[in-house]
């Protein structure tokens, strides 16, 4: 008897990863299709349905090699019935993604915030190796997070438990946030937030910069100008540096967590955000949670979204 595969689906603003998944974690067969947000994206279980039942002829397997789908979809999760409340990006409001995808695939379905899902892929296969108490940060144009206690995933009273981007960083003075407030974290640490602070510190310096000469400014530059010694950039650095750590300290003064997986595309400086990511941390962390947590860059990247809704799959439909 052939074990079962599990299908996990990553769903972005502009691509939707997939993956056929044993149920040890490993990638058997992975593909990506471009997200249809047309007519408010009506028609992105239909295009994944379809997309699924292609690759299964592709590699010759019948339907009912599969257990499910697990799937991680931007946005608040409605635990109950598995339908979105909403979804910027994909133009969704009260959809109920569950209820339709189990319809096209005829398959069980089991649906959950995609940070939340890219946490779980790093518990179970990456950085997280085991652990089960640990943060998860996505740096990317936004900042997302995932909490895991005891193994679970922390959702709160209404389903919006990890949003760590949205812990106030800049209480006076900050600059407004996509959720209506201001301040928030994903407005210094996320790459959009790195970029308005070069901006910024253009407006309010005259000294040289190499950053002055590029026509568009991305995070990455920031960095590497950074790495290079530029004082400008170097000066972003330290505030973005700054407050992540001072954040993810007090949510490890409440937490206690064994491990703080730092993701996304910002997490691509490596080392260097690491090492002064730690320095930024330990004097505000209560000096026996410093004790206790270790701080790693994720290892799964782009695959951690398909990975955990995998492992979630398995959990909830086994």
């Amino acid at each position: 008897m052939e074990k079962k595969w599990l299908v996990g689906v990553d769903l972005g603003g502009t691509t939707i990863k997939m993956a056929f998944i044993s149920q040890d974690g490993e990638i058997l067969h992975s593909w990506e299709i471009p997200t249809n947000k047309s007519e408010k994206g009506i028609h992105i279980p239909a295009s994944i349905a379809k997309s699924i039942d292609e690759k299964l002829t592709e590699v010759k397997q019948a339907k009912d090699r599969l257990i499910g789908i697990g799937i991680g979809a931007p946005g608040p999760v409605n635990k109950e019935d598995g339908s979105l409340e909403v979804a910027v990006n994909l133009g969704w409001e009260n959809f109920p993604l569950q209820k339709i995808l189990e319809r096209e695939t005829s398959l069980p379905v089991t649906v959950e915030n995609d940070a939340n899902v890219a946490a779980l892929g790093e518990m179970w296969k990456g950085a997280g190796n085991g652990a089960k108490n640990l943060l998860c940060v996505t740096l990317g144009t936004g900042v997302g997070g995932g909490i895991i206690v005891n193994g679970e995933i922390v959702h709160g009273a209404n389903g919006a438990g990890g949003e760590i981007g949205h812990i106030t960083s800049v209480p006076v003075g900050g600059a407004p946030c996509n959720c209506g407030k201001k301040g928030c974290l994903e407005t210094v640490a996320s790459a959009t937030g790195i970029v308005r602070l070069a901006l910024e510190e253009f407006s309010s310096s005259v000294e040289n910069s190499r950053l002055r000469e590029v026509e568009e400014i991305t995070a990455k530059l920031v960095f590497d100008a950074a790495k290079a010694g530029d004082p400008l950039a170097q000066r972003v650095l330290e505030q973005v540096i700054f407050h992540l750590g001072l954040a993810l300290a007090n949510l490890a003064n409440g937490l206690n967590p064994e491990k703080i997986v730092i993701g996304g595309g910002v997490s691509k400086a490596g080392d260097a955000l690491l090492q002064s990511l730690k320095s930024a941390f330990i004097p505000f962390a209560f000096p026996r949670v410093a004790q206790g947590v270790e701080i790693a860059l994720a290892t799964l990247g782009n695959q951690a979204g398909v990975i955990g809704a995998a492992w979630l799959a398995k959990q909830k439909l086994l």
